[in-house]
């Protein structure tokens, strides 16, 4: 036990970890069947070595928009299985479809039961072992914070809400007054001389320091901290440590002094992602708006019976440098949904027809906007675009929310993706927290991330 107590996964690890073994678990369990069965469709030799990138290829793509790298759900073995099959079977069909780089069509499609069950059977076996071992307790990831007894709560409910495998065993106060503590944690209150006797005890692999108080890491605590630095052991800064747990920049806990904590992305600068970011969106647009011309007739009857009004309503939004400009959407709502005054959408809002529901679940009622991607005024992937009014409103209380606006507004974003349906200024705080991760570390692999992750948004039905 004292041996695995110093084996931890990180966020990252644990995604590549599981992306390593779904892929050996394939090719494992395909040259099994090949050796046992009478398969030969795809034979695991040096000979298919392009068919089998192709396969690996279309493993990653699917397992991401399928969310078999979304760690909340890798951790319930019912949800994964589902997300499994639908993995495997989307993948069966395309590979058996491209044609050049896969193996010719097998005359007996008892070959095509194998292939699938074996690539089933394979990850559902791997990601079994995952569950019961990898994700058991003993390799949960155990830290102390060094904090003030005001945030103290907050931040450990913060940490182990965004990592179930994340957990803080203890707590050093460094609150200067004498006031009575309210933690609601099970973490235990540790004295400064016994934290080295603390970690050691309890398996700790890390020290996180959040104290808000320029003098709040006292002489002797500080004493403390660097002979453990001295020895190697990992102390980090809870921001750093939230942002690369949750996929997000905490702004209500940055003070003035931001850019210490906010170094902008080279991509915002960098002519040649820009230049890729802009073609991509114009040949976005057109795809866009050739889809939305062949689903018109269709829309049309559907509006016809369950919007009754106008098909089409624009709305004025801010946009990039907080310039404000119309947007162009497919009506959801009743006609005059907003007589008495803009208001926040809420679950369940009234206002939104039956048919409205379906346009927004499916994110069909976006794709008008292409012609805003088009004229420039919009990104596919950015900040979505927010209402003149809720933007004044929520910049008087949220620290940093007009930063969200020195890129581009777009379709999808990281927020929309990531975050979960909200309808209130704690709501926008967290979609801010995600606008802001993506304006820091944009680039092509995020970017890609996002367009996956919204093809899984629509797949699944949860647009809102």
């Amino acid at each position: 036990m004292s041996f695995f107590s110093d084996i931890h996964f990180n966020v990252s690890e644990r995604k590549v970890l599981l992306r390593i073994f779904d892929i050996v678990a394939v090719l494992g369990a395909l040259y099994l069947t090949q050796l046992f069965l009478e398969f030969d469709y795809l034979e695991i030799n040096s000979h298919n070595r392009v068919a089998i990138l192709v396969l690996i290829a279309y493993i990653s793509i699917f397992g991401t928009v399928f969310e078999l790298y979304f760690l909340p759900k890798t951790v319930k073995f019912q949800t994964m299985l589902k997300n499994v099959i639908l993995t495997v079977s989307v993948t069966v069909l395309f590979y058996l479809l491209t044609p050049f780089y896969t193996p010719i069509l097998p005359e007996n499609r008892l070959q095509i039961v194998f292939f699938f069950l074996a690539m089933v059977i394979g990850i559902s076996l791997w990601r079994w072992i995952y569950i019961t071992v990898i994700a058991a307790p003993r390799f949960y990831k155990k830290a102390i914070v060094v904090g003030d007894s005001f945030n103290i709560s907050k931040i450990i409910t913060n940490l182990e809400s965004a990592d179930p495998n994340y957990k803080i065993a203890g707590y050093v106060n460094t609150e200067p007054m004498t006031i009575e503590e309210v933690i609601s944690t099970n973490a235990k209150r540790c004295e400064i001389d016994s934290i080295v006797k603390t970690i050691e005890d309890n398996g700790i692999s890390e020290i996180i320091v959040a104290s808000s108080y320029t003098d709040g890491v006292m002489l002797p605590l500080y004493d403390q901290l660097i002979t453990l630095l001295e020895k190697g052991f990992p102390i980090r800064e809870y921001m750093q440590v939230y942002e690369e747990i949750t996929q997000r920049v905490p702004v209500e806990h940055v003070d003035k002094d931001f850019y210490r904590y906010f170094p902008f992305s080279r991509s915002n600068q960098n002519k040649f992602y820009k230049l890729f970011h802009r073609v991509f969106d114009i040949i976005s647009g057109l795809l866009g708006l050739l889809f939305i011309t062949a689903l018109l007739p269709l829309v049309w009857v559907g509006n016809l019976l369950g919007n009754r009004g106008p098909l089409f309503y624009t709305q004025t939004r801010v946009g990039l440098n907080s310039k404000p400009f119309k947007i162009i959407k497919l009506r959801t709502m009743i006609v005059n949904a907003e007589k008495d005054g803009a208001a926040w959408a809420q679950k369940g809002d009234k206002r939104i027809t039956k048919f409205g529901r379906f346009l927004r679940m499916s994110r069909i009622d976006e794709i008008p906007q292409f012609f805003n991607v088009l004229k420039g005024e919009m990104s596919v992937i950015g900040p979505r675009p927010e209402r003149p009014v809720f933007v004044k409103e929520l910049s008087k209380e949220i620290p940093f929310y007009e930063t969200r606006h020195i890129v581009k507004p777009g379709l999808t974003g990281w927020a929309q993706v990531m975050g979960s349906y909200t309808n209130s200024e704690e709501g926008a705080l967290e979609k801010l927290q995600y606008d802001l991760y993506y304006i820091k570390h944009r680039n092509l692999f995020i970017d890609l991330s996002i367009i996956l992750k919204t093809i899984s948004t629509v797949i699944n039905f949860r647009g809102q």
